[in-house]
């Protein structure tokens, strides 16, 4: 149904929509995010799993990002993209631990963020072919976390925090639709981002010993509004 209306949309009397929208250098919009976020897990080589763990799950969890849009065109079918915004992210950690009874007991370490962050993104584009393109994105960001508990003590916290880094980089790939609408183009995006940097703080508890590294992961489904 939603390609339908969407395939309906694109074409006013047989013609291209906004034929000019090429032969502008610039162009600005917004966009709205699904994501789902997880970690990349480096064990301790040094951890024996003596202390009854057995072992550290992944539980992806999900949110959402709200980002501007500011896009340079200096050439055919190639833009620079500058998409900074907001990305409100929570991930989990599952640790299995073994009883002395021989059943076992999880506990979930869950980490929320708010990532201040600014993408900078090569957008590749096919040709137009009538009111739809499919394109490709590269390229990177830094982000900062507005909700660091990075200076939790874990001495007085009645529940032990695994802290993260308040800072991140990663590399953004990805790909998408542009469908050119009679008044604005509207794209449907799928990107992931990995990141570069270890952003583990390490406490040195049970929670944190078997870990030497936590590399971030999300996976973007973005819809794109630009005119």
């Amino acid at each position: 149904m939603v390609y339908n209306t969407l395939r309906a949309q694109t074409t006013v009397k047989g013609r291209d929509n906004i034929p000019s929208f090429d032969k502008r250098q610039y162009h600005f919009g917004f966009i709205l995010s699904y994501n789902q976020s997880s970690f990349f897990i480096d064990y301790n080589p040094d951890f024996s799993f003596q202390d009854s763990l057995l072992g550290i799950d992944n539980v992806p969890q999900a949110g959402f990002n709200l980002a501007l849009l500011a896009s340079y065109n200096p050439i055919k079918n190639l833009n620079l993209r500058f998409v900074p915004g907001l990305s409100f992210q929570e991930r989990g950690l599952n640790y299995r631990f073994l009883l002395s009874d021989g059943t076992t007991e999880s506990f979930l370490k869950r980490t929320s963020s708010v990532w201040l962050e600014f993408p900078l993104l090569l957008k590749m584009r096919t040709n137009r072919i009538n009111n739809f393109a499919a394109y490709a994105l590269f390229g990177g960001k830094i982000g900062f976390d507005m909700q660091s508990q990075k200076d939790v003590s874990n001495q007085v916290a009645g529940d032990i925090v695994v802290k993260l880094q308040s800072r991140d980089m990663s590399i953004d790939a990805g790909g998408g639709f542009d469908f050119f609408l009679p008044y604005f183009k509207f794209g449907i995006e799928l990107k992931t981002a990995i990141g570069l940097q270890n952003i583990l703080i390490q406490d040195n508890n049970q929670f944190t010993s078997p870990i030497e590294g936590l590399r971030t992961r999300t996976f973007v489904i973005s819809l794109t509004f630009e005119g």
